[in-house]
């Protein structure tokens, strides 16, 4: 029997084939696959566990990937409908940002203004939920946190305007990865725009290099691979000065590597693999650059040895050589990367890879592992939910409470 997350997205494949269309077998001959594959997708039997095979199809059938996907998922547990009340206020927010940033006249602060200390603060409790991966936490501190920075922005000039708009910048970048995370992509957007904004007034080339990153981010969770790897191009351009002169810039250096990882995800989601190791090698490269203990929190990329190998990880499994891209960082200590977000990424693309391979229960061990230390994150995540689904369509039985739990955490059933 189908579980009902399955008859969601296979409903959407047909009503999008549908649409464009297109026969099942020929989306089956574009996509090199059987009717037969098609035919179990459409009716719940196959789940779509691969970002590359989801972004097919969404292209193919000129549909949106997060509609086919069914985001945002309204989870119950974990603080999941908490983190989604605070939405609105986030978008108004935004919104009023960005008003701000044009310079559109008659605007007026919505509160007393707060003092750059307390705005400091705020800002590191988001970063430090952030890599936390405490969604709902996040989502807590971010509106109120904006709408006083937009208050700083109207009244304050100076270096205090300077410090707020590198507040803003940093608030609005967190934004991004939440609204991804929670599956609202056009406010993600609209999240990095107002970034760019402030980056802009600010002309500060590691401050653009750094959006040009969230900008990534927020194009891969459309699908909009070409462009992401447009902006990145663009981005390694501007910061060639400054990453490969005698005595480089450390931070160039990072987001040097940190933008070839975006890349290296958007080749892979298009089944580039030859590109996708290159992008993946040079990232290696700048941060063998760096030295093994360098990891840049500051910047929010985490960008070092360990997260080169979580995005190997990720790209392995989208371009089907899920062994390859575990072996591809030797030596590269996962626990070290300190952020439980990257590490909790990791989690759920070495239990991907693990079911790709075969070994079903070490797959339900390791996402059990990863839902215990971040529940939310990994309930609400795309691709550890297609795991479940198709673990549970396999069986394991030796895991098999481990596996209902997961199943019910997700809501997976009605």
């Amino acid at each position: 029997m189908p579980l009902q997350s399955d008859e969601h997205i296979g409903t959407r494949v047909r009503i999008a084939r549908n649409a464009a269309g297109m026969t099942q077998v020929q989306l089956a001959d574009f996509l090199g696959r059987t009717e037969a594959w098609v035919q179990n997708v459409e009716s719940g039997r196959q789940p779509l566990d691969r970002y590359s095979v989801i972004t097919a199809i969404a292209d193919q059938c000129d549909v949106d990937v997060v509609w086919l996907l069914g985001q945002p998922y309204r989870l119950q547990r974990s603080g999941a409908s908490l983190a989604h009340a605070h939405v609105p206020a986030l978008r108004t927010g935004m919104r009023r940002a960005g008003l701000i940033l044009s310079g559109h006249p008659g605007l007026a602060p919505q509160g007393a203004p707060v003092d750059l200390t307390t705005l400091r603060r705020r800002s590191v409790e988001a970063n430090e939920a952030r890599q936390a991966a405490n969604l709902p936490e996040v989502a807590r501190i971010l509106p109120a946190m904006v709408e006083d920075l937009n208050t700083a922005l109207l009244v304050a000039d100076g270096p205090s305007r300077e410090e707020s708009l590198r507040l803003l910048v940093d608030a609005a970048r967190t934004a991004r990865m939440c609204l991804n995370q929670l599956g609202y992509p056009d406010l993600a957007w609209v999240a990095a725009e107002v970034a760019a904004g402030a980056a802009t007034q600010l002309d500060d080339p590691m401050v653009k290099a750094a959006v040009a990153w969230d900008r990534c981010g927020a194009l891969l969770h459309q699908a909009s691979l070409n462009e992401t790897v447009a902006v990145v191009d663009a981005a390694l351009r501007d910061l060639e000065p400054y990453a490969s002169a005698r005595h480089a810039d450390d931070k160039a250096v990072s987001l040097h590597g940190a933008l070839h990882l975006r890349a290296a995800i958007a080749h892979a989601r298009g089944n580039r693999k030859a590109d996708a190791w290159a992008r993946i090698d040079a990232a290696l490269e700048d941060s063998n650059r760096l030295g093994p203990a360098w990891y840049d929190v500051e910047q929010q990329t985490v960008f070092g040895r360990g997260t080169v190998a979580v995005h190997a990880a990720e790209a392995g499994v989208e371009v089907d050589q899920p062994d390859t891209g575990l072996k591809r960082v030797p030596g590269a200590d996962i626990n070290e990367v300190p952020s439980k977000e990257r590490r909790t990424h990791f989690a759920i693309d070495k239990a991907r890879a693990m079911h790709r391979m075969g070994r079903h229960a070490s797959a339900v061990v390791k996402l059990r592992e990863a839902a215990a230390q971040a529940p939310y994150y990994v309930y609400a995540d795309p691709m550890s939910r297609a795991l479940v689904s198709d673990l549970a369509r396999v069986g394991v039985p030796s895991q098999a409470s481990v596996l209902s739990g997961l199943i019910r955490n997700m809501e997976l059933v009605g």
